[in-house]
């Protein structure tokens, strides 16, 4: 025994003495076309030590950089990220050393960055799109290599024809690109594709993307491109169907304002934030009134001595004291509203009024009349001697303080924070009031309408809305005999109200009565009666018939789609019951709207999304096989990788039926079986492997494609499977084989061409080490089907 053991101990010293007799170089070769996969990542990740430890040798240096690009054609996905990863300090250093390699960048490194961003694997894209950043953040690309090489390559993954996560990802690094770049490479190249991204209505995913960097856009290209071929694009975002992006728009529109000029300010954007604060997603309310006094501040002119103020040119003039909304407004010295900081009774005044460039907030005798007496000019130094990187201290700005919250907390405080907005509705009264003396000024006027909308917003999560929309419902309820206050029946009433006209037969001849009726209790209802209603539209539209429900319950059912959680749940549950009794061209819209079911005020609400693969099993039958393969196609693809294994279980059935839609069509079909085989049975996850054997299974037992088809495109990868790593793919392809596939007399027959294969296909998993796999391959239960023992085998551990 210590015999052996002393034999295993020379050899390893033989191994490592070898190792160590080799030359930086040397070991590289070694190692670069091993088949361990573990070792050509440690030669990905010595890469930086080989060169600094060659660094004398201008040849050597070479011939390093020649083997990096040997390295980043390999298979591995792993070896190819961890090089990447290696990519920006490895340039650090050949800019370092540039005397001696000047062109190692541009000739040996940059390519492999420019077409890893094109990279089949989801994790080699996102690494090379980290580095990209680095690269262009460190400054180590020439400003030629950008314009030609890199951005040519991210408009083309975002063309119509890319996968959705890759026009996504593409679209993210564009957006964070842009500000690097400039605005001459940014509207010659980025700016035609952004605004055409913007209106993509395949999925919301880019749209939102779009959506959360347009402010950096607008400031990049300037105002006269933001008011010509931005502004449009906004205006469509914030009303997108999506509440996500409809908040990322108020997230972002201060730099949209401050991008824009005082007019468009005053009469476009003031209005449109005033849809953004009145939102029905209470989550786009919120985000609405975190901007408000942001928005508010672009209306702040130069003569604001304290704060800040936008120049026409939107440059934000940043000075070190407070520039949020404050709580108070006085009037200035000067004849100028003010805000008075709300952390001082004696702070400075800030003058909310946008004047011209060249005229000042009062005489320069009066001047010091708008600071306190603390800021007027002394023996101390003037603010101007402060250091520029001090100006930009957040010390220098007030605020609540922030208290640390601990990771593990973090997902269940989000779900609890509550919706109250920033300024209650008292603060919200003063401001308006201190205001209202100077209406007369437009600038002013808009600000008054902003703070009205939100101030009408508050009611919307106090629970005050009734007493404060009573007006508005009682003039536009053409029945209404009552008086304002008595006009609105308590929650419960109307509750009952819904009921009872729900469950009606005769109300036909008063139909019109009934949508109008129903229409007011929807623009003033709490949350639980649109619910009741939601529910139960499908049924009133099919006691209305198709032209009274286009006229009258379309409106209210698409409010409903972007309503609370609580409230969609009734409209998804009965989302093919409504979309069957309505018009060909009017059921078609909603094609375009499906998508926005997959977000969620809570994203643990998987429940919701169970539900949506369920109706997209039922509306299949609806729309062409094109229809399906454009719009309810990304859908499924989707729901198939959701975290959460029942409802991925929910969507290969989706999947399976998607197959059966397609199978009139031999070009779709042919499209969607390669995009399965690619996504699923060549996927790096295990799961996706075991989904397109469960989801071959699904289609042979439910007879979704002819056999034919399914040995032609779907059987030989199937079978390739034999060798997958994973018992649990292994097991699941025994049980298809030999309960499913060995069913059919067509699979037994020589004249099958995939026979051979099949049969050595089977007599491999006969001989499997994994017993599981053994069994299932060797014998037939008879009274076992595959979709139960799927279930309870893999749903524990997938």
């Amino acid at each position: 025994m210590k015999q052996t053991k002393l034999i295993v101990f020379t050899q390893m010293l033989d191994f490592v003495s070898q190792d160590e007799m080799l030359t930086p170089l040397g070991r590289l070769d070694k190692y670069i076309s091993s088949e361990n996969i573990f070792n050509r990542q440690m030669v990905a990740r010595s890469l930086l030590d080989t060169l600094r430890a060659i660094s004398e040798d201008e040849r050597e240096c070479v011939s390093v950089l020649e083997r990096i690009d040997r390295l980043a054609d390999d298979s591995e996905p792993t070896v190819r990220a961890e090089l990447m990863e290696q990519i920006p300090h490895i340039a650090i250093f050949c800019q370092e050393n540039r005397p001696s390699i000047p062109f190692a960048f541009s000739k040996y490194l940059l390519p492999i960055v420019v077409r890893y961003l094109s990279d089949q694997n989801n994790l080699v894209r996102k690494t090379s799109q980290a580095a990209l950043l680095v690269l262009l953040e460190q400054e180590l690309m020439e400003r030629g290599d950008v314009e030609s090489l890199v951005c040519p390559v991210l408009v083309d993954l975002t063309a119509p024809d890319s996968s959705d996560d890759v026009k996504t990802e593409a679209m993210a690094i564009i957006c964070k690109v842009a500000p690097m770049v400039g605005r001459d490479v940014t509207e010659r190249l980025f700016l035609p594709r952004f605004c055409e991204m913007c209106c993509d209505s395949r999925m919301f995913h880019v749209r939102k993307v779009c959506a959360a960097n347009f402010g950096d856009m607008c400031g990049v290209v300037g105002g006269e491109a933001t008011e010509e071929l931005l502004l449009p694009r906004f205006f469509q975002l914030c009303s997108d169907n999506v509440w996500g992006v409809r908040k990322a728009c108020a997230e972002c529109f201060m730099t949209v304002s401050s991008a824009s000029s005082p007019d468009v300010r005053r009469t476009k954007l003031s209005s449109l934030f005033i849809s953004l604060i009145s939102d029905p997603s209470r989550w786009v309310r919120q985000a609405a009134f975190q901007s408000l006094g942001q928005f508010i501040s672009t209306f702040a002119g130069p003569c604001s001595n304290t704060g800040q103020y936008f120049r026409d040119e939107a440059q934000w003039i940043k000075i070190h004291t407070c520039s949020m909304i404050v709580l108070t407004r006085q009037k200035c010295p000067c004849g100028h509203t003010g805000v008075r900081h709300p952390a001082n009774e004696h702070g400075s005044l800030v003058c909310l009024t946008v004047l011209s460039a060249d005229e000042p907030c009062c005489a320069d005798a009066d001047a010091q009349k708008c600071l306190p007496e603390e800021t007027q000019p002394s023996s101390r130094a003037p603010a101007q001697e402060i250091p520029e990187q001090e100006l930009f201290n957040s010390f220098h700005y007030w605020r609540t303080p922030v208290p640390r919250i601990a990771p593990e907390l973090e997902l269940e405080l989000e779900d609890r924070r509550p919706s109250a907005p920033a300024l209650d509705r008292k603060q919200l009264q003063e401001l308006i009031e201190n205001l209202e003396p100077h209406i007369d000024d437009p600038d002013v006027k808009a600000q008054v309408d902003v703070l009205t909308a939100a101030l009408r917003a508050t009611a919307l999560d106090s629970g005050l809305e009734d007493a404060f929309l009573e007006p508005r419902a009682a003039r536009s309820n053409p029945f209404s005999s009552q008086q304002p206050s008595e006009h609105l029946p308590r929650e419960r009433e109307r509750e009952c109200v819904c009921v009872t006209l729900t469950t009606s037969t005769g109300v036909r001849a008063g139909a019109d009565r009934m949508c109008v009726s129903l229409s007011v209790c929807v623009c003033v209802c709490q949350w639980k009666v649109r619910r009741t209603l939601a529910f139960s539209i499908h049924e009133l539209a099919l006691i209305l018939g198709d032209q009274l429900t286009a006229a009258h319950l379309v409106p209210i059912f698409n409010s409903f789609l972007k309503d609370l959680d609580e409230v969609r749940i009734g409209v998804l549950k009965h989302l093919y019951d409504f979309l069957k009794l309505l018009h060909q061209d009017t059921r078609r819209k909603y094609l375009y709207q499906l998508q926005e079911f997959l977000v969620t005020d809570n994203s643990r609400n998987w429940r919701f999304r169970s539900e949506l693969a369920e109706q997209l099993v039922l509306l299949l039958e609806l729309y062409s096989a094109q229809d399906v393969h454009d719009y309810l196609r990304p859908l499924a693809l989707c729901l198939c990788t959701d975290r959460v294994s029942s409802v991925r279980w929910t969507s290969y059935r989706l999947v399976s039926e998607i197959i059966r839609k397609l199978s009139s069509c031999s070009s779709l079909l042919v499209s969607f079986l390669g995009e399965l085989v690619e996504k699923f049975c060549h996927s790096q996850k295990w799961s996706g492997r075991q989904a397109f054997a469960f989801v071959c299974q699904l289609s042979i037992e439910e007879e979704c494609l002819s056999l034919d088809q399914f040995s032609e495109h779907l059987l030989p990868p199937l079978l390739q499977l034999a060798s997958d790593p994973v018992p649990n793919v292994r097991v699941l392809l025994a049980k298809t084989l030999r309960q499913t596939l060995l069913e059919r007399e067509y699979f037994l027959s020589s004249v099958n061409c995939q026979q051979v294969a099949l049969e050595h296909t089977l007599v491999a998993l006969q001989t499997d080490v994994d017993k599981d796999v053994k069994y299932f391959a060797s014998v037939h239960p008879g009274s076992t089907r595959l979709n139960e023992d799927a279930m309870s085998t893999t749903s524990s551990t997938y």
